[in-house]
C-alpha cells in the first residue's frame, strides 16, 4: 500500500465517522486507495485481500462491508435476491448486470430517464431507487 493509497483509504474512513482500524485499512486500501471506483462482492473482496497478504477471514469482511455501508461509505446493489455487489460510487446512477459472467458496471446515467415513481406507503420515505439491467451477450 503506497502512501497516497493509506491517506486516500484513511480519508475515506474518516468521512464515514470509521476508526481506522488495520483490516478496516486493508480493505479500504483495495476498494478504494486507487481512487478508481468499482463493484465488488464479499468473496472478491475476501480473495483480493488474500492475494495482497493481508490475513482476513470472510466474516470480517462481511461485517467490514456492512459497516461500510452503514457509515455511509458503500452501497450494496442486490441481484437475484442473493448476490450482492458493493458499489463504492455513491451517486445515483444505473447499473449493468452481465450475466454471463456476473458482474456489475456502471450504466450511464445520462441515458436513464425515469419520469414517476410509485407512491410511497403511508409513514414511509423512498430511501433509494436501484437500476439494474440486466444483459446477455448474443
Amino acid at each position: 500500500m503506497t502512501s497516497a493509497d493509506t491517506q486516500r483509504s484513511t480519508a475515506w474512513l474518516a468521512r464515514g465517522g470509521l476508526r481506522p482500524t488495520r483490516q478496516r485499512l486493508a480493505l479500504a486500501s483495495l476498494l478504494v486507495g486507487d481512487g478508481i471506483d468499482r463493484h465488488v462482492t464479499a468473496e472478491g473482496l475476501y480473495a483480493a485481500a488474500g492475494h495482497a497478504g493481508e490475513k482476513v477471514s470472510l466474516a470480517t469482511v462481511y461485517n467490514t462491508l456492512r459497516a461500510f455501508c452503514e457509515a455511509g461509505l458503500l452501497n450494496e446493489i442486490v441481484v437475484d435476491g442473493s448476490r450482492g455487489y458493493f458499489d463504492t460510487r455513491m451517486d445515483d446512477h444505473p447499473h449493468f448486470y452481465w450475466e454471463d459472467d456476473h458482474s456489475l458496471t456502471d450504466a450511464p446515467a445520462a441515458d436513464l430517464v425515469i419520469s414517476a415513481l410509485p407512491s410511497a406507503p403511508a409513514g414511509t420515505t423512498v430511501s433509494r431507487v436501484d437500476v439494474v439491467i440486466r444483459l446477455k451477450r448474443t
